[in-house]
């Protein structure tokens, strides 16, 4: 039996950790990750990883991502973006209201416009259509789709062919218009922390993860991480910045994670679906670009930043953009947040709409 935790604390999952298909995974990643970034490719210890290991499942050889290890990796980066939680964030937050219905809008005409455009050119059946389109929340979509007795595989190799373009542009476009300031924190600063705080933090994450798990709350893994890191460290009761040295290491791991999504899939199926999931993503990006101007009219922040809040791709690897680029990742990872949530009212609601019709 598969077991769904958010932090699968098991015998199988820690033998995961010591298998030949995740050793497989380390020693195709690091030297693909240091090509990259031999090369100066933006994000190369996350685009290396994911793309050889994309490559390598599709191909057929036998790799696997522990779900444990996965786990661990998004509470560090859980517990970096909290190193952004302070009392003025607050202060901009009633201007978040208005970004979230836009938010709202911008879900609404994505899924309309993109599952009809699915289902009038790939053929694809309406509900398929419509799970296809949504601009991300994949893992909860499957749980729904299986349950509407859905083609999965379309559902999934949509997703996931979005999520590898939308991954990969992503980075050399900021990287191109944007001047990247990267990723700083005073050697000091990192010297003289407590441990202990560390550990607090950690404890406290892990707590509200299998609390928000237990209340079905999307990406509980990044949402309890925040809430637990960012109450503690405003109140002061533990504060902690983790060092951007094991970032790396945290993109090595999350790049490896998606293509290891590839494992069973192959180049044929691939290649049936490339074509439309091109364009679906062409005019879910397109929808985003409108978004997120219409946002910059609203709040004072930086149009790459919004782009990315807008951005149809996984929540957990927009994030790591967002902390690579430093593009404000609270601000990004609340609006995916947020994204994940609506995504999971709106598509049931079309969904009835569509049978009363039926």
């Amino acid at each position: 039996m598969q077991n769904n935790q958010a932090i699968p604390f098991n015998k199988d999952n820690f033998k995961e950790i010591f298998s030949i298909p995740f050793v497989l995974v380390i020693i195709i990643s690091i030297p693909s990750a240091i090509i990259a970034d031999f090369f100066n490719i933006p994000l190369a210890w996350f685009l290396g990883p994911m793309l050889i290991t994309s490559l390598a499942s599709l191909m057929g050889l036998k790799i696997k991502m522990p779900r444990l290890v996965l786990s661990s990796i998004l509470i560090l980066l859980g517990l970096y973006i909290g190193n952004y939680i302070d009392k003025s964030l607050f202060a901009q937050m009633h201007q978040w209201i208005w970004t979230s219905l836009i938010m709202l809008v911008y879900i609404i005409f994505s899924v309309l416009i993109v599952s009809k455009y699915l289902e009038k050119f790939s053929k694809y059946e309406k509900k398929t259509s419509i799970f296809s389109a949504a601009p991300g929340a994949l893992g909860p979509l499957m749980i729904l789709a299986e349950d509407e007795k859905t083609d999965l595989s379309q559902v999934a190799t949509s997703h996931l062919i979005r999520l590898i373009i939308i991954i990969t542009i992503f980075p050399f476009i900021v990287n191109s218009f944007y001047d990247v300031k990267g990723i700083e924190v005073a050697q000091e600063v990192i010297e003289n922390q407590k441990l202990q705080h560390l550990l607090i933090l950690i404890i406290s994450s892990i707590f509200l993860i299998y609390f928000f798990d237990k209340l079905k709350i999307p990406a509980a893994l990044l949402s309890g991480t925040l809430v637990a890191s960012g109450f503690l460290q405003i109140s002061e009761i533990a504060t902690y910045q983790i060092s951007p040295d094991i970032i790396d290491y945290c993109l090595l791991i999350l790049g490896a994670s998606v293509g290891c999504r590839f494992a069973d899939k192959t180049f044929s199926e691939i290649g049936r679906n490339a074509l439309h999931s091109f364009v679906a993503t062409f005019l879910l990006v397109i929808l985003g670009v409108l978004a997120a101007l219409v946002a910059g009219l609203i709040i004072d922040k930086n149009f790459f930043t919004l782009l990315l809040s807008y951005c149809p791709g996984g929540i957990y690897e927009v994030a790591v953009i967002a902390i690579f680029f430093d593009l404000d990742p609270e601000f990004v990872s609340f609006h995916h947040i947020i994204r994940l949530l609506m995504i999971l009212f709106i598509v049931p609601l079309l969904l009835k709409i569509i049978s009363k019709r039926a």
